[in-house]
């Protein structure tokens, strides 16, 4: 019970991350690696915070921040003509030591004797119950608002820029606009997940934002496999309830007694790997199945 009640609320956590990547790699068609670091601001902004008694101004201040650092890969990238990997590399690297600044120059916070949210909410639906509706809540409100706002003409204009960038161009739209308006959302809602973990797990650690572009993949990827898409709307459900499949196959994973924890991220990048090749693939099987047909009537 405890497995399944860790991963459901971690799964629906994490399910914010995985919002974020499918906003920047499946709607905007950009790797991009600020992830790592606006979900290390967003948890550092949200410990700091939290640590002086302002658990929500620390929620806040994370979707700022992420929001912040999703803006400047965006100029980067559109004023400053840098390539989207590098760009969103610069970013990362960047916000390393402005992280380690938050943080008091230590490389973890403890905010274990603090009031977090979760523990506010505890006073009323107890432990459990608590860490479930606030991950709910979270997670839920982000999925609707992010579902409302790319059927408004702004959201119509992000995805078109994914899709088509030239013909966004052709009509007048500022498409370079788009893309740092899409960065900054995506990367906001990622560092939301990080301030939420934070107080879920009552510290923060400068190195916790490494993999999670890979474990945000792995979710996505995940969730179409299991709801295959087709609108935006089924797309923003399916990331989530594949961070929550995700987060309970490596639960299930750690129980194997020759599985140890620093094979996670190998896992996901495993998972990661054949997912995307999986087009490749289908069109090799489907080129060899002509080829061999072709023949048969030659």
């Amino acid at each position: 019970m405890v497995l399944i009640l860790g991963s459901l609320e971690l799964g629906m956590i994490y399910g914010l991350l995985a919002l974020g990547i499918f906003i920047t790699f499946r709607i905007l068609n950009i790797p991009d690696l600020t992830c790592e670091g606006s979900f290390t601001l967003g948890l550092s902004l949200s410990a700091a915070l939290t640590r002086v008694g302002h658990p929500f101004l620390g929620m806040i201040a994370g979707i700022i921040g992420g929001m912040a650092a999703g803006g400047v890969t965006g100029f980067l990238q559109t004023r400053c003509k840098i390539h989207p990997i590098l760009a969103g590399i610069l970013v990362m690297s960047g916000l390393y030591p402005i992280n380690l600044l938050i943080l008091g120059g230590s490389p973890n916070l403890a905010i274990m004797n603090s009031g977090t949210i979760f523990k506010y909410a505890g006073a009323f639906l107890g432990n459990e119950g608590a860490k479930i509706a606030v991950s709910l809540i979270f997670t839920g409100i982000t999925t609707i608002a992010l579902a409302m706002f790319f059927k408004t003409h702004t959201g119509l204009a992000i995805r078109a820029t994914g899709d088509n960038e030239d013909m966004v161009r052709a009509s007048s739209i500022n498409a370079d606009g788009m893309k740092a308006a899409a960065l900054s959302i995506g990367n906001g809602v990622i560092a939301l997940c990080g301030a939420v973990i934070a107080q879920y797990q009552n510290y923060a650690d400068i190195n916790s934002g490494a993999g999670t572009l890979v474990l945000g993949l792995a979710s996505v990827i995940i969730g179409e496999v299991i709801i295959f898409r087709r609108d935006l709307t089924l797309s923003l459900i399916a990331a989530v309830v594949g961070s929550i499949v995700y987060r309970f196959i490596i639960a299930l994973a750690m129980k194997l007694p020759f599985f140890d924890a620093s094979y996670l991220k190998l896992v996901s990048a495993v998972i990661v790997a054949v997912a995307l090749s999986i087009p490749a693939i289908k069109a090799r099987a489907r080129l060899a199945r002509i080829k061999k047909e072709g023949g048969r009537y030659a």
